[in-house]
Parts: structure tokens; sequence; C-alpha cells
């Protein structure tokens, strides 16, 4: 017979000993986690995305930074300092304008100082020289040349003005002494739409083909496929021109604004129609779509309200992701002169006077519309990785 273990029943390891915490006890720590835990778990899935989404820093730069560049696109005439076709013959390629704080070792606030201009003879160029005599205060929430916001309502309000009597060159000027800065900011009102128009045309008709062939299968998943690989099957950038060509050049520049993103937006269904389509076939066997087709609801409501809110937050950061494509699209297009035409102004068209190597070696800063080109193309990418990651709140770390 084995003896008896210490502490505890012959033949058995001793029971571990019952230890009890010597601190107080604190209910409201125990009530605030309790709190917290409802919080998590009674939240929506919106709500826990919108969680997700401010722990990554990179994507809520990227969202205020786009949130203000819409903002410039809504009041462009206010925020330019010159309207965009507005031409100043005296400064034609003049150089950007260093803005100064200081003047004789004293704060005076922001100033740029009045160019002098003189004519090279042997390079037949014009040489421009600041006049440290004429300094020109910049003027902010002032009245400056009249415009019509959006072309209807009147007004003169300006963010920041030039000093009366005086220019503002921050960016430069052109060939026709057109302020460069002004330009870009009238021009991403078109740039910076034409993403939302198409991909508006593109969310259309990539869930309802999408959703038709994930839902139904058959013969309406095989024609769906096969459009959609007939389409993928064209090189992007030469398909675009062809179909850019085709725009018959009697059109009105709104007309071929329109006819741009109606292109854009037709060309770039097909992704977002294959994401759709492949969710759409794993969640129409679930239970709850079953369930939904046994109490009668039709295929329209099944899809609307069953199966698309299972993953729109999936398709929404899609959706973000594409229309950086759709911006590149229309810059390429109008910097190879079978896009947007002038008068219109837009990011591509910009690019477009800045084709001839000699001009951009002599006057570099007509190349600045490529910067807020790279800036929402990169903010986009990362504000979509950023709703891509929320889009999945359970997800661990």
């Amino acid at each position: 017979m084995s003896a008896a273990a210490p502490h505890g029943t012959p033949g058995r390891p001793p029971a571990a000993g019952h230890f009890v915490s010597p601190e107080p006890f604190d209910p409201h720590s125990i009530e605030a986690l309790t709190e917290e835990q409802e919080r998590y778990f009674l939240a929506s899935q919106w709500r826990m995305m919108w969680w997700r989404l401010k722990r990554h820093r990179l994507a809520v730069l990227s969202g205020a930074i786009l949130a203000l560049l819409y903002f410039v696109v809504v009041f462009a005439e206010a925020i330019a300092p010159y309207g965009v076709h507005s031409r100043n013959v005296e400064y034609v390629y003049a150089p950007p304008q260093e803005v100064h704080w200081f003047r004789n070792g004293e704060l005076v606030g922001p100033f740029v100082y009045d160019y002098d201009v003189e004519l090279d003879l042997e390079y037949l160029a014009r040489v421009y020289t600041e006049n440290e005599a004429r300094p020109m205060p910049l003027r902010f929430f002032c009245r400056g040349e009249p415009y019509r916001l959006w072309g209807v309502i009147p007004a003169r309000f300006h963010f920041v003005c030039p000093a009366e009597g005086g220019v503002l060159f921050l960016l430069g000027t052109d060939r026709l002494g057109r302020d460069v800065l002004s330009r870009i900011v009238h021009g991403a009102r078109v740039s910076l739409t034409i993403g939302i128009i198409g991909i508006a045309i593109s969310f259309v008709i990539g869930l309802t083909l999408g959703g038709l062939a994930g839902y139904y299968g058959g013969w309406i998943d095989g024609l769906v496929q096969r459009l959609i690989e007939i389409i993928r099957s064209f090189p992007e950038l030469p398909l675009w021109m062809a179909l850019s060509a085709a725009l018959p050049v009697t059109w009105s520049p709104i007309g071929v604004f329109l006819g741009i993103t109606i292109i854009l937006g037709f060309l770039d269904w097909t992704g977002l129609a294959r994401a759709v389509r492949s969710k759409l076939l794993a969640l129409r066997e679930e239970d709850f779509c079953t369930a939904a087709v046994l109490l009668g609801a039709r295929p329209r409501r099944v899809i609307a309200r069953h199966l698309l809110p299972n993953f729109m937050s999936h398709l929404i950061a899609s959706a973000t992701l594409s229309i950086p494509s759709m911006i590149l699209g229309e810059t390429a297009l109008s910097f190879l002169g079978l896009g947007l035409r002038p008068p219109i102004t837009s990011w591509g068209v910009l690019l477009n006077e800045a084709q001839d190597i000699n001009a951009v070696a002599l006057y570099p800063w007509l190349m600045f519309p490529v910067v807020p080109v790279i800036i929402v193309v990169l903010a986009f990418n990362f504000f979509g990785d950023g709703l891509r990651d929320a889009a999945d709140p359970y997800r661990a770390d």
C-alpha cells in the first residue's frame, strides 16, 4: 500500500491552493469592463468598421487629404486667386514667386516681391528678377476677380488674393500668362469628378451583372463571364484611345466630358462584377438565404436585402481603389490629346501643354500639375487599403 501524499488523498497529487486577491473589490472597474464589452458586441458592422478604420492612421490621413481636395472641388473659384482663363500678358512664363515673411529683420506677414522683366535678345527669352523695393502683401478672405460659383452664383470672395495692383504667381505662369496654381485648382473639379461619376456607372453595371451571374448561375453566369473575358482581353489604354477618338469633334466640352466619363465607367466594371459574382456564389447557399427563399422572397429582394449588405463594405473598398485608375485614364487620354480638350481644363489637359521637352527644360514649373495626380492616386490607394482592412472588423490584427 503506497504512502499517502502529503496534504492530499493517498495516490493523488495535492490539490492546488485557492488564492484570493488581497486587492479591495472595485465594482466600478467591472461595470466599466462590462459596458465596454456590451458596446462592442452590440455595435453594428458599420460602427465596427469605423472603429477599425480610425486605427489605420495612414488611411485616416489619406481620407483627410481627399476630403480637403473635394472641398477644393466645390469651392474652386473662391480658392483660386485667378479665373481659369485670366491672362497676365506682361508675365508670360513667369517663374514661381517666393513667399517671404520677414523684411528688414521684422516679421511683416506673408508677401511676395514684384518682378522686373527684361528681354534677353541673345536667347530670345524673358528674364525675371525680384524687385525688393516693391513688396506685395498677400490678402486673405478678400474681394478679387468676379466669378460665378459653378457657373450660377455671382460672387467675388476669394480665400487669398494678390495685393491691390499686384500679382501672385505661387506656381508660375504658362505661355499665355495664366496662373498655373489657379488652373490646377480649377482642373481638380474635372479630374476628381470624372472618377466619382465613372465609378458610379461602373458600380451600377458591376452590381447588376455580377449579381445576376452569381445568384442565377447557369447560362446567365456563362454569358456574363464571356462578356467580361472579351472586354478584359483588349489592352486597356489602346481601347480607351480608340473609343475616345470616336467621339465627334463637334461635341461641346461638356459633351466630351460626359463621353469620356461614360467610356471609363463602361470599361471598368469587370473586376467589380467578378467580385460580386464570387461573393454571391458563396452566400446564396447559406441558411439565411434559403430561409428568405422559403418565406417567399423574390430574387430581387434576396439579392438587395440579404446578400449585398453582407459584403457591401468590401464593395465600397473595391470601388475606392478603382477611382484612381479612372483619374489616371482621363489624365492619360487628355495628355495624348484624345480626351478632354480646351477650353475645358483638367490635370491631363494641363500636362498636355507641357509635352514640349524644350519648354519643360526652360520652364519646369509647367510639370506641377503632375503633383496633385500623384497625391490623389496615393491617397485613394492608402484610403482604399484602410477600408479593405476595416471591412473585416472581426479579423485579428
